[in-house]
């Protein structure tokens, strides 16, 4: 390659063939030649006739430029290929399944975590049963689900009959964080609605306390926690709604499972007298799930984790403008999240 030096000979050797067009464009500084591509002479682009040359070269090669440049993601999936085969597997004991989002209209990507190693271990296209069922079937196998003891996820039935099927053993785990956000949900309509409500001076001393009735008592500044304290002694609906919310978070402290299990039925109790239907609602979902709920005393798991993975994953579709088609999207986020092994060449 002309102009190169002889560090950089080996790295272009063992670039695959698609990628030569784009190092035969780059000069020793690590910027675009094109007149040293189209074999024309140090002149370069000078010899076409100064900028109306370039112009015309850059015309002439764009298209070509821009199939290179496209060859990158097409690299990348074949690494992450190799890396798929060739990736130790050793048995899974606990995991962690969520969703995110692909893009706007409710679609959305199937995420596995590995809660012991912390690593990602499958991504698929949709969230369906049929889409989830892949992992069970070819990623995981019948011999390595026999051995899975934990599966932590949100209250989506479709995965708890996919859990129940292939690995009967495990323990299903309803996730702390999903159930705390239909938690905070509850509390946040019963503020709309009185909002809507009240008027007056009662409406005034309630405007903006959102993030003040959802947050952790903790996380309050000093004057946040001095307005909390003028506004839980209103006998209201918001406030009972707070205390409610309040005192279910008491649940994730005890570790002897009959206390807990004590608390949180005595909890229902008081919710469902509370005359308060988002409350209600909520208790009737927590009744149908009590048998992944209760378990959380023992195991002390979550999806901490995989939210955190996720976030990486909404990162790396931000930097790169969003993907076309799921299938570089979920080479790219293999290949970020995985940490699979790379081939020689790479």
């Amino acid at each position: 390659m002309a102009g190169s030096s002889d560090e950089a000979e080996p790295i272009d050797s063992a670039l695959p063939t698609a990628a030569s067009g784009v190092s035969a464009l780059r000069d020793t500084s690590g910027g675009f030649s094109v007149g040293r591509a189209l074999g024309t002479g140090d002149a370069g682009a000078g010899q076409c006739g100064g900028e109306a040359g370039a112009r015309a070269e850059l015309a002439r090669y764009g298209a070509a430029i821009w199939t290179e440049l496209e060859t990158v993601a097409g690299i990348v999936k074949r690494a992450v290929c190799y890396g798929l085969r060739n990736r130790k597997r050793p048995p899974v004991h606990g995991i962690g399944i969520d969703e995110v989002s692909r893009r706007k209209g409710q679609v959305y990507l199937t995420v596995v975590y590995d809660l012991e190693r912390r690593v990602l271990l499958w991504v698929g296209e949709d969230r369906t049963e049929e889409a989830v069922k892949k992992f069970f079937t070819e990623e995981m196998g019948r011999r390595r689900c026999g051995r899975l003891q934990v599966v932590c996820m949100d209250m989506w039935s479709a995965d708890a009959n996919l859990v129940r099927e292939y690995a009967p053993r495990a323990q299903i785990l309803f996730d702390r964080f999903h159930i705390v956000k239909h938690l905070q949900e509850a509390v946040d309509q019963v503020r709309r609605s009185e909002m809507q409500r009240l008027s007056g001076q009662k409406k005034v001393r309630f405007k903006s306390t959102r993030w003040l009735l959802l947050n952790n008592p903790w996380n309050l500044t000093g004057e946040q926690k001095e307005r909390l304290s003028t506004l839980v002694r209103w006998n209201m609906p918001i406030v009972r709604a707070y205390y409610l919310k309040e005192s279910f978070q008491l649940f994730w402290d005890y570790r002897q499972p009959k206390r807990a299990q004590e608390h949180l039925h005595k909890w229902m109790n008081s919710a469902m007298r509370s005359r308060l239907e988002p409350f209600k609602t909520f208790v009737r979902m927590l009744r149908s799930h009590l048998d992944g709920i209760l378990p959380w005393t023992k195991l002390r798991l979550s999806n901490g984790a995989v939210e955190g993975m996720n976030n990486k994953i909404k990162s790396i579709s931000h930097r790169s403008f969003g993907f076309r088609t799921a299938q570089y999207f979920i080479a790219a986020i293999y290949h970020c999240c995985a940490r699979l092994p790379l081939p020689a060449e790479c």
